[in-house]
């Protein structure tokens, strides 16, 4: 049997047709000849989870999904998608949306509860969730960071115009001033070394009888050290103490009025009858140089002498 040309153009035509319609809803995230199971989730973010995104079980995609859209006017997103049917797990299983990074976009992966014995039926939704991604850990980090570069950089803008402030055309001036006095001082410190090393090599000579003279009398004071270690310093300690007992018990007895000399000094009898024979010996003085014919008496021809008359003092 043979079929024309617009029998074929036609079947061609209807196939094409067939094969963009199953490819677009591929491309779409649905399978018009698929049998699995659908779900939903509700998120009030999805963090860049498109249709066609893997729907996985501990890394393994088991399905993908196939829409999201708004729940309501609130902006909460319901999303919808597709599991094989030879795997099944609880109600209370968590649809959590992972993954994401530079490049690559979210997933979501279906976390299966165990402990619950109802199982989850084509159509139900199941609890949400969301992981932080790649992004999400880097900008948790880095905001601190970048908190901290921020106060950095104004610390430093401020320490820098603080700087300036102080470095000003005087001060700047003047710093120069003082590197080129400390490059004075240095050359000046420079000269006057070398001329110490001119002095010092021009009197070598005298440097080294100082030198030689002075290893002399450190002889000599080692000498003279070891005539004073020859003494006999406790003999003489013994002495000088004995002394000064000596002293001691002299200048007590002096104190307590024995002896001649103790008693001169602390007796007033004494000290009165030599005052009063110091008086008594400067009237006869005075009386013998006024009368001195009363004491001595000499006549040639053996005449009387006359009257006594009392002279004037002549000390008063």
């Amino acid at each position: 049997m043979k079929y024309t040309k617009e029998v074929k153009t036609g079947i061609l035509a209807i196939v094409a047709i067939v094969i963009l319609i199953f490819g677009y809803s591929f491309l779409k995230g649905k399978n018009l000849l698929d049998s699995n199971r659908k779900f939903h989730a509700v998120y009030a973010d999805v963090e860049g989870l498109s249709p066609s995104s893997a729907v996985t079980v501990n890394g393994l995609k088991v399905g993908q999904v196939t829409k999201i859209a708004f729940l309501d006017g609130s902006g909460i997103l319901l999303v919808t998608f597709t599991v094989e049917n030879k795997f099944k797990f609880s109600k209370n299983s968590l649809a959590q949306i992972y993954g994401g990074g530079i490049i690559g976009g979210k997933s979501l992966a279906i976390v299966p509860d165990y402990e619950s014995k109802i199982m989850a039926k084509s159509g139900d939704t199941l609890p949400s969730d969301i992981e932080e991604g790649i992004m999400e850990l880097v900008n948790e980090r880095l905001t601190p960071l970048q908190v901290k570069i921020e106060r950095t950089i104004v610390s430093a803008d401020s320490l820098l115009t603080a700087f300036n402030q102080v470095l000003n055309t005087e001060t700047r001036n003047n710093i120069t001033q003082t590197f080129d006095d400390l490059s004075e001082t240095v050359r000046t410190f420079k000269n006057t070394s070398e001329s110490l090393n001119a002095i010092v090599a021009g009197n070598q000579k005298k440097l080294d009888r100082t030198f030689t003279n002075l290893d002399e009398m450190s002889g000599n004071f080692n000498k003279f050290s070891d005539s004073l270690a020859q003494i006999d310093l406790k003999g003489m300690t013994q002495n000088l103490e004995k002394v000064i007992a000596d002293f001691e018990q002299l200048s007590t007895n002096l104190n307590e009025g024995k002896g001649t000399a103790g008693k001169f000094l602390n007796d007033d009898k004494v000290y009165n009858n030599l005052d009063r024979a110091t008086k008594q010996m400067e009237e006869l003085l005075q009386d013998l140089k006024l009368n001195p014919k009363r004491y001595v008496h000499f006549s040639l021809f053996g005449k009387k002498p006359g009257s006594y008359q009392a002279p004037k003092d002549s000390l008063k």
